[in-house]
């Protein structure tokens, strides 16, 4: 697979990761090798960053739509997050409220759509 696919499914930003990486292409195996037994330079990748942007979003608790809104467009390290974490700021404040709102409808909506599989036609 192209180095690009592999980085996502990792979790890290392609451009951070070594020359070699991204020079060719990564199989399934060698996919599965790194997840399993992770080499130092991807350990402190996860750790450290920066983050691709599902990452940083995922962290600070916020879409990717949002991060976009805030016009957060930059890979983030560990450090920038903890900071806004830290900071609270408005927009941060505001994304994480829409995120949650939005999590509480979609579970509605699950929930509505099982009550309609599971309830009998008729009875």
């Amino acid at each position: 697979m192209k180095p690009a696919t592999a980085a996502k499914k990792l979790g890290v930003h392609l451009d951070a990761t070594p020359e070699e990486f991204r020079a060719g292409v990564v199989s399934r195996d060698e996919l599965n090798a790194l997840q399993a037994e992770p080499p130092e330079w991807l350990r402190d990748l996860r750790r450290n960053g920066p983050h691709p942007r599902q990452v940083v979003a995922d962290r600070l608790g916020v879409s990717i739509s949002g991060l976009a809104r805030a016009e957060i467009t930059e890979p983030l390290t560990t450090a920038q997050i903890a900071a806004l974490k830290e900071e609270q700021p408005e927009w941060l404040r505001r994304e994480r409220q829409t995120r949650e709102e939005t999590q509480r409808e979609e579970a509605r909506l699950r929930a509505q759509r099982s009550e309609k599989r599971d309830d009998p036609v008729g009875e």
